[in-house]
């Protein structure tokens, strides 16, 4: 069948090619470029924004207001007194600031091989002095107790009644009260390769009672070289020996004991004592004297921290 098609004027089929290419070329209002999201990346190569084409940060205040416990911020670690950057030479301190009215009363609790032994036989009592804990807890005089690992072992009551006094403070006097230099008072000698691991027990055996937790050291003795201050520099300690050296050890009397921990004292002192009964039997009758002399002076008692200037 012949089918008759009309005639088209050359003017209009050309027209209609043309406006059919342009729609080709030019892109559709209707729909953004594929490649938008990129081009807006480059702020120097596009016009500004319209406000309502980009969504404004979120204020503070639309968080939501209830944050998971489990991704909320960690508080702050507590400092203990004492700390310092592990891995330094650790600081050694005789006394604190000589401002205001604060001493530091300090009590030895040594515990040697030797002196487990004179308790086992029997030919020693005790080497822990509950008359200075009566007096100090009943005057509510603070204190800090330096304490070797096998005294606390050896009286372990007497630990946690230490440790549960808000006015007492515990820091560290070794594990056996050994030596860590030579020709110290006679004390057997540590091995430097065991110096760390020594201090290192006694802090874990010590930390156990919790209470009022501290890293301060004290050396045997007040013995210390460079060698010795090397050893502990991997534990983060303050070493602290004492500008008052009451000289209670194997004391006969209590008044040299008195005079010997006021006759130099100032603020800001330290003063070492010891709480070893049998090895320092004239504490207890001393330090009733030593808290007078003190008053006296206008003088009082403080945790070490405290003096030190950390609490």
């Amino acid at each position: 069948m012949h089918v008759k098609i009309p005639r088209v004027p050359l003017v209009a089929t050309v027209t209609a090619v043309v406006a059919a290419a342009a729609l080709l070329v030019l892109p559709s209002p209707l729909r953004a470029p594929a490649d938008a999201g990129i081009v807006r990346i480059a702020a120097k190569d596009r016009a500004p924004a319209a406000p309502e084409t980009t969504a404004p940060a979120a204020p503070p205040m639309t968080v939501a207001p209830t944050v998971p416990e489990a991704t909320a911020p960690a508080a702050p670690a507590v400092t203990v007194p004492g700390a310092t950057p592990v891995g330094t030479r650790p600081p050694v301190v005789d006394h604190g600031p000589r401002t205001g009215n604060k001493v530091a009363l300090t009590f030895d609790a040594d515990m040697t091989d030797a002196m487990r032994y004179q308790l086992r036989s029997g030919a020693v009592r005790s080497y822990a002095n509950l008359k200075i804990i009566d007096l100090l807890e009943r005057e509510r005089v603070p204190a800090t107790f330096f304490l070797t690992g096998k005294w606390v072992e050896q009286y372990p009551d007497v630990t946690r009644r230490l440790a549960a006094n808000p006015r007492f403070e515990l820091a560290n006097h070794t594990y056996g009260h050994l030596a860590f230099t030579p020709d110290c008072y006679g004390l057997p000698r540590i091995a430097e390769r065991e110096m760390t691991a020594d201090v290192a027990r006694t802090f874990d055996v010590v930390a156990a009672y919790g209470g009022r937790q501290t890293r301060y050291f004290r050396f045997p003795g007040l013995c210390h070289d460079r060698k010795a201050l090397a050893a502990l520099a991997p534990l983060g300690v303050t070493v602290v020996d004492g500008d008052v050296v009451s000289g209670d050890p194997f004391a006969k009397s209590w008044r040299p004991v008195v005079r010997a921990s006021l006759d130099g004292v100032r603020p800001g002192s330290v003063i070492v004592l010891h709480v070893t009964e049998a090895n320092a039997p004239m504490t207890d009758e001393a330090l009733p004297h030593i808290l007078a002399g003190l008053a006296e002076r206008g003088l009082e008692p403080a945790p070490l921290s405290e003096v030190l200037g950390v609490g």
